[in-house]
């Protein structure tokens, strides 16, 4: 299969785009600047110059595959809202070139703000009201044929090269002198290792059933108390409980998801894809690699 992958070059996309590339798959992954596409091309894949916000240039992209995994995004928190707008637009774009097919793409969406069945984010779980508008892009592709599923990512997608949530908070640790959590810090978020995330990729875009949404989960749930606890040990500093005003003052931008409640299963997409998670999980990974 000939798949088109945006975000190829990034943390998550450049492990996908092996995993492709491992199972046979002839991947041109979109580069926006040189680095990106000579990371790219040193993995083996071909190179599309261009950006999300290059609409022509997605859909040359979209044109020319088998399939899509779009799992780029431009990681602005401080323009959030900006980067959730391209990013609703470039997924609308490609589904538009895959109409009247069936070519599948997969969209990235994650688990933070999706409510709770029975105490869990479950595949069943949806939501109008979460950070992006991706998920409800891929389905609104869906609903019109598009063969568009999405791979739900946990908030922490850990391994070693990680510049997501988790290094935030312990480089918010060292700023400040101390290891906050939010409130009582009884929230939970759930965690994936990247490997087995971008082995979730490749079966969906394989196997991957139109209007799915798939959970790659690999720690259920993992209190922020506890992440806490262990950036305190690992800095020697003391753990302490924040509330209100001063969540935002440490946390920053991350302030507006720290407190999110996000238990999650993955037993349906485990069950639907073939797919099992078998890397170490977050707490674990934290010890070996983040500090």
């Amino acid at each position: 299969m000939k798949v088109f992958i945006t975000g190829a070059s990034g943390f998550i996309g450049s492990a996908i785009v092996k995993e492709l590339m491992d199972a046979g798959h002839q991947v041109t992954g979109l580069a926006r600047s040189k680095a990106s596409a000579k990371k790219i091309s040193d993995a083996g894949a071909e190179v599309l110059l261009g950006s999300l916000e290059d609409l022509d240039i997605l859909k040359q992209g979209a044109a020319l595959a088998d399939g899509v995994i779009h799992c780029g995004f431009i990681h602005d928190f401080t323009q959030f809202a900006k980067s959730a707008e391209v990013d609703k637009a470039a997924i609308n774009t490609m589904g538009e070139v895959l109409t009247g097919t069936e070519k599948p793409i997969v969209v990235t969406g994650g688990l933070l703000g999706q409510p709770l069945i029975n105490g869990f984010v479950t595949e069943e779980s949806t939501t109008q009201h979460a950070p992006r508008f991706s998920e409800t892009a891929a389905l609104a592709l869906a609903e019109k044929g598009v063969n568009a599923s999405v791979i739900r990512l946990s908030p922490s997608v850990h391994d070693k090269g990680d510049k997501g949530f988790v290094p935030f908070i312990i480089a918010q640790a060292r700023k400040n002198g101390v290891s906050a959590y939010p409130e009582n810090g009884e929230n939970r978020w759930n965690a994936v290792h990247r490997l087995d995330a971008a082995k979730a990729f490749r079966l969906a875009i394989e196997k991957g059933a139109k209007g799915a949404l798939y959970n790659a989960v690999g720690d259920s749930e993992i209190k922020l108390k506890t992440i806490a606890a262990l950036v305190g040990e690992k800095l020697n500093l003391p753990v302490v409980s924040l509330s209100g005003d001063d969540i935002a003052k440490h946390f920053e931008w991350m302030s507006r998801f720290i407190a999110f409640d996000a238990p999650a299963t993955s037993f349906k997409t485990q069950e639907a894809l073939g797919w099992k998670p078998t890397h170490i999980g977050l707490l674990e990974d934290m010890q070996q690699h983040y500090f």
